[in-house]
């Protein structure tokens, strides 16, 4: 997946989550939806920060791979 494809598909999550948001009944299955959705998030950015990363550094960024989201969801902001 490169750089485009990660910047789609954040767009996309946005755009589901926005749609969710702004809904009138926020139901448990929509909650975990965006639960879900928030997750896939911080998997897709930091995805995008690792390839960015490699590249600066003159590493190949296409061996960048999206890590687990309990590790994910636990970085520290």
């Amino acid at each position: 997946m490169d750089e485009t494809d990660i910047l789609s598909r954040i767009h996309a999550l946005v755009e589901e989550e926005h749609s969710l948001r702004d809904g009138e009944e926020h139901t448990d299955e929509t909650r975990a939806r965006m639960n879900k959705l928030e997750a896939d998030l911080d998997q897709c950015w930091d995805l995008l920060r690792q390839r960015r990363a490699k590249r600066q550094y003159g590493e190949d960024p296409d061996e960048a791979e999206a890590r687990p989201e309990p590790q994910v969801e636990n970085y520290l902001q």
